[in-house]
């Protein structure tokens, strides 16, 4: 509830900030839009997050086709129950949903709105290519994605950034392109979509470096769940994977590998990752 309240916080502050630089540059005269632009604003790039955010374990599990382990049928998912439950527990977060999709690529990802109701999913090559010490210590980097709220800071940062966008798009094209009785003309459009394609480009810069950020943050608390031995070798079978196959566009964020370490990248590249936690030993 403390991030939802900062969250809210923060984009009424966006919105505060942006309507006094409308009034100081004269783009809130009636007729202008800008009211509406304001409400516009808030309500998708607000609102447009937190519904993301509370459809995600739906909108993840359907992604890539996971099951709900809802009663294990053998000894590989009452052991992989058995670990997420002790991990969570010493996380301090209650038992997420345990759920395995069909993939030849080791991969796992965790969501959720609630880090005491949130889902754990790993593939089916994760399971067949790593040992059980690494995929322990790939739970242990999800559970601590749940732990550490990732999920829900994401997306309100996401929503935060959109905000910003929105409003300062219809700032730029409106200081450009304005007749003095609060119409638009074409110049206005394309200035708009033009300064939205922009600033969109730069949000999203900001998005990638904080998911780069939190993934360093989960290898730090898988290592403490699993330990640090095993965190690293986890990376290390990864790393090895000559061709790996990522998760879907929407999934990217979530998994514990992908992305080629640029700046428009998810994650840090493994060899990062894997200095670090040595660093740290």
């Amino acid at each position: 509830m403390l991030r939802i309240g900062l969250f809210l916080a923060t984009n009424f502050a966006v919105l505060f900030v942006l309507s006094i630089v409308m009034k100081v540059l004269g783009l809130d005269q009636p007729g202008s839009g800008t009211g509406g632009m304001l409400v516009f604003a808030a309500i998708f790039g607000m609102g447009g997050s937190l519904i993301s955010l509370l459809m995600s374990k739906t909108m993840a599990a359907r992604a890539v086709g996971a099951q709900v382990i809802e009663q294990p049928s053998n000894a590989a998912e009452r052991w992989l129950l058995a670990t997420v439950e002790r991990q969570a527990a010493a996380a301090g977060i209650g038992m997420p949903e345990v759920a395995v999709f069909d993939s030849p690529s080791p991969n796992a990802f965790a969501t959720g709105a609630n880090r005491d109701a949130a889902l754990v999913a790993v593939s089916t090559g994760l399971l067949r290519q790593m040992s059980e010490d690494e995929v322990e210590a790939v739970l242990g980097h999800e559970i601590s994605h749940v732990a550490n709220g990732d999920m829900v800071t994401l997306a309100l940062v996401q929503g935060v950034l959109n905000t910003f966008v929105m409003v300062f798009a219809h700032v730029l094209a409106a200081a450009i392109d304005r007749d003095g009785r609060g119409r638009h003309g074409a110049g206005y459009y394309l200035g708009y979509f033009a300064a939205q394609a922009v600033l969109g480009f730069l949000a999203s810069l900001i998005v990638m470096w904080f998911s780069r950020f939190r993934e360093y943050r989960a290898d730090a608390g898988g290592a403490r769940l699993a330990g640090r031995g095993k965190m690293i070798a986890a990376l290390e079978r990864l790393k090895a994977q000559s061709d790996p196959q990522g998760l879907p566009d929407s999934m990217a964020a979530f998994g514990i590998s992908g992305g080629l370490g640029s700046l428009l990248s998810t994650h840090p590249p493994l060899e990062a990752r894997i200095a670090r936690l040595r660093a740290e030993a």
